[in-house]
C-alpha cells in the first residue's frame, strides 16, 4: 500500500514538473533564449533524490520468573501455585519403609515421637500420587505448621485430646475417617496395618475450602547470581541423633545437593531414589511431653546450623508467633538465605548433631 502510495505521488509530481517545464519553454522560445541556457528547476533535482524509507520497530519483552513459594525456585506450572499448602504426616516406622513422596515434598519436617521419628511432609509446587504411608498427628503439629496459612493435613487420626486440638486449630483436617475413598485413601496390599495406609494429593486437593489460600514463603532465598554468605564453613556431613533413628546427611558435589542415610544405610523411596534436599535446616527445641507423645518447641528460640550449597551457617532461630515463620540469623545478625529448592527441617534435641568437616570420613565420627 505504501509503495503504491509513493507511486501515486511520484507520478502527480512528475506530470506537474513536465507540464512546467513545457511552460518554460514555449516562454523562453517566444523570447528568443535557447533552451540550453535555462537554468534547471531545482524542483526535478529534489524529486529525483528522494528516498522513502520504512522503519520496522521491535520490542523486546522480558518475561520474569515465577518462583514457588516453598522453593523459590522456578515454578513448573503457574496454576498450582493458587492452591494451598498440603502437609501429610508419613510413617518412618521400618516397616514403613521406603515411602512415598518424600523425594516430592517442598518442605519436609522430622520430628521425634515415641522412640522414633515421623514427617511432615510439605506440597505445594508438586505433587505425589500415592503418597504415605500416612500416620496419626501429633499436638506439636500444630504450632509447627501454623504460619503454612491453614495447610490442609492429611492424617491418619489421633487420640481424643489431639484430635480435638487438630480440629480446633488451623489445621484443615483432612483425616482417613473425613477424606475417605475421595481423598484416595487406601490400603497397599503389600504393607502391613498400621503401615499400609496411602492417599492421592491429586484428589485430597479437590477437597480445598473455597476460601483456602497459596502458602507464605517460609524462607529468604539467594538471587540466582548472589554468593553463599562468607561467614560459613564448608560442609561434608552432619550426624543427628533423632529419637530411635541415626541420620546423616552428606554433601554430594556431583549432585550438588545433601544425600541422606539412616541407621547408616542410604534412606531411598519407592523409585529407589536417594532422599535429597538442597538444604538442610537443623533446629535445636526444646521437648517437653504430652502423655508418651514428645511436644516440640517450636515457638521461642535457639541454635540453628543451616546446611546449603555445600557449606555451614551457624546461628539461631527465632519466632515469637506461631502462625509466624521462622527467622534465621548468622553469628553476626544478618538473614541466612538458602539455596532455591527442596529444604528438609531437623527438629532436633539440643546437642545432638555433630558437623562433619569434607575429607573426614564420616565413619570415624560418632553420632552425638
Amino acid at each position: 500500500m505504501l509503495s503504491q502510495l509513493v507511486r501515486k505521488r511520484n507520478s502527480s509530481v512528475v506530470s506537474v514538473i513536465s507540464l512546467g517545464l513545457v511552460v518554460v519553454l514555449v516562454s523562453a522560445s517566444c523570447s528568443g533564449a535557447s533552451p540550453e541556457t535555462v537554468a534547471p528547476d531545482s524542483t526535478v533535482a529534489d524529486v529525483s533524490s528522494t528516498t522513502i524509507t520504512e522503519t520496522t520497530m521491535t520490542t523486546v519483552t522480558t518475561i520474569p520468573i515465577v518462583r514457588a513459594p516453598l522453593t523459590g525456585a522456578a515454578a513448573p506450572d503457574e496454576t498450582v501455585l493458587q492452591r494451598p499448602a498440603m502437609v501429610v504426616k508419613i510413617d518412618n516406622h521400618l516397616r514403613a519403609r521406603p515411602q512415598w513422596g518424600l523425594n516430592q515434598a517442598d518442605i519436609v519436617f522430622e520430628e521425634n515421637v515415641e522412640q522414633l521419628t515421623r514427617f511432615a511432609a510439605v506440597f505445594h509446587s508438586q505433587g505425589s500420587d500415592p503418597v504415605g504411608p500416612i500416620r496419626s498427628g501429633r499436638l506439636q503439629d500444630i504450632n509447627l505448621l501454623g504460619s503454612l496459612s491453614h495447610p490442609l493435613f492429611v492424617w491418619s487420626g489421633g487420640n481424643q485430646k489431639v484430635t480435638a486440638e487438630i480440629r480446633k486449630s488451623w489445621l484443615v483436617d483432612l483425616s482417613h475417617s473425613v477424606a475417605n475413598e475421595r481423598g484416595g485413601y487406601r490400603r497397599e496390599p503389600s504393607r502391613s496395618a498400621p503401615h499400609d495406609l496411602l492417599a492421592e494429593t491429586t484428589k485430597l486437593w479437590l477437597l480445598a475450602p473455597p476460601d483456602a489460600q497459596p502458602p507464605l514463603p517460609q524462607f529468604e532465598y539467594r538471587a540466582d547470581t548472589e554468593t553463599v554468605t562468607t561467614n560459613s564453613k564448608p560442609a561434608g556431613a552432619v550426624k543427628i541423633s533423632m529419637d530411635g533413628v541415626k541420620v546423616m546427611w552428606e554433601w554430594s558435589p556431583d549432585l550438588l545437593t545433601f544425600v541422606r542415610s539412616q541407621d547408616d544405610k542410604p534412606h531411598v523411596d519407592m523409585q529407589d531414589v536417594r532422599i535429597n534436599a538442597q538444604n538442610v535446616v537443623v533446629i535445636s527445641v526444646v521437648y517437653t511431653k504430652s502423655g508418651s507423645s514428645p511436644v516440640a518447641k517450636s515457638v521461642g528460640s535457639g541454635e540453628a546450623w543451616i546446611y546449603t550449597a555445600g557449606v555451614l551457617v551457624q546461628g539461631t532461630w527465632e519466632r515469637l508467633d506461631p502462625q509466624k515463620t521462622f527467622t534465621f540469623k548468622d553469628t553476626t545478625g544478618a538473614v541466612i538465605k538458602l539455596s532455591p529448592g527442596r529444604t528438609w527441617v531437623e527438629v532436633i534435641r539440643a546437642k545432638s548433631a555433630a558437623h562433619i568437616a569434607p575429607g573426614v570420613d564420616p565413619a570415624t565420627i560418632k553420632y552425638p
